[in-house]
């Protein structure tokens, strides 16, 4: 591994609770849109190498370990990145990926599984600069993409700074590690790992976005509001409930009008609406997962009767719950 990546410590987060239940509201966002199984490989290459990845549903990421590199966004300027940087392709847009800006860039398809094939260069008779990355993929249901990934930039560049992000950067030691050298129960392990290195990335992002601007937008701005952040940890925590705007209100200690107004124009909409949304993401997101009743998951998600939820169901997907699960599997 790069020495640019010195393995850091975990420790333990002494954060309010406040902040620890807005990641949580993140993590739901997140597990809500996943499908499959995400991907992982590490590559090594010598120059010259370049690649092009084309649009997909999916996300993903890459992270320098060693040498440089350049992100190409189809879009923008390149970006430089060096030992320990991490970019995020929030939006699924091509993109390339090189040793050089003036280099040719070979096409990459993923996979009819979805992954992708493996892309080193790393032989004897190459003998330039060495890049060695680590990189991963995740699918999602973009059909219920949450607006506050839709609000991400196409590249989220997170360039190494000493004593920054040190979850993001021990998830990254770790993950190289398990990739490098697999040990029993190492597939279990990485998927694990994926699946919280996404989160940090997501977080450091969130985070940034606060630290570096005195009036957070979207839902940046959402989640650091007190009223709207209280609001929305009570939908996503319990969307069985029969929440009403009164009550929501008081949970964010507003009057109704004025909760209903702070959160309509924070979160883009109005909060039954958010609701009833977070519902059905949820919904779909357990009828993809198992063979869980139509009954029990209409109760979990704040219907009274399958009838009631299968019509509600309808309405927002356009087709029976028993037909999404079907297409889904």
């Amino acid at each position: 591994m790069s020495a640019g990546l010195g393995f850091l410590s975990i420790r333990l987060s002494r954060r309010p609770t406040r902040y620890r239940a807005d990641m949580d509201v993140l993590s739901d966002a997140i597990a809500a849109m996943r499908t499959g199984r995400p991907h992982s490989g590490r590559q090594d290459h010598y120059a010259p190498w370049g690649m092009r990845f084309p649009a997909s549903d999916g996300t993903g990421f890459h992270v320098v370990l060693q040498g440089s590199a350049w992100l190409i966004p189809a879009a923008g300027e390149p970006v430089a990145m060096g030992p320990g940087d991490v970019v995020f392709l929030a939006q699924g847009r091509e993109y390339g990926l090189a040793g050089a800006l003036d280099g040719p860039l070979e096409e990459i398809r993923p996979l009819p599984d979805g992954t992708w094939p493996g892309t080193t260069s790393a032989t004897p008779e190459r003998s330039g600069p060495r890049t060695v990355l680590l990189c991963g993929a995740y699918m999602l249901d973009r059909s219920r993409a949450h607006p506050l990934l839709s609000e991400l930039p196409d590249v989220v560049h997170l360039p190494t700074r000493v004593g920054a992000h040190r979850s993001l950067r021990t998830a990254v030691e770790l993950l190289g590690a398990e990739l490098e050298e697999p040990q029993p129960g190492s597939d279990t392990i990485v998927t694990s790992l994926l699946d919280t290195l996404l989160l940090y990335i997501l977080r450091a992002w969130w985070l940034g976005e606060r630290q570096d601007s005195g009036h957070p937008t979207g839902w940046a701005a959402a989640l650091a509001d007190p009223a709207v952040a209280a609001a929305l940890r009570c939908i996503h925590g319990d969307p069985a409930h029969p929440w009403t705007v009164e009550e929501l209100g008081a949970r964010a200690g507003l009057s109704r009008a004025a909760f209903a107004r702070r959160f309509a124009a924070l979160v883009g909409e109005p909060p039954l609406t958010y609701l009833t949304w977070w519902r059905m993401t949820t919904a779909g997101r357990l009828l993809r997962a198992d063979d869980t009743p139509l009954r029990t998951i209409a109760q979990r998600t704040g219907y009274t009767s399958e009838f009631a939820f299968a019509k509600a169901f309808k309405r927002e997907y356009g087709m029976a719950p028993g037909r999404y699960r079907r297409q889904a599997s």
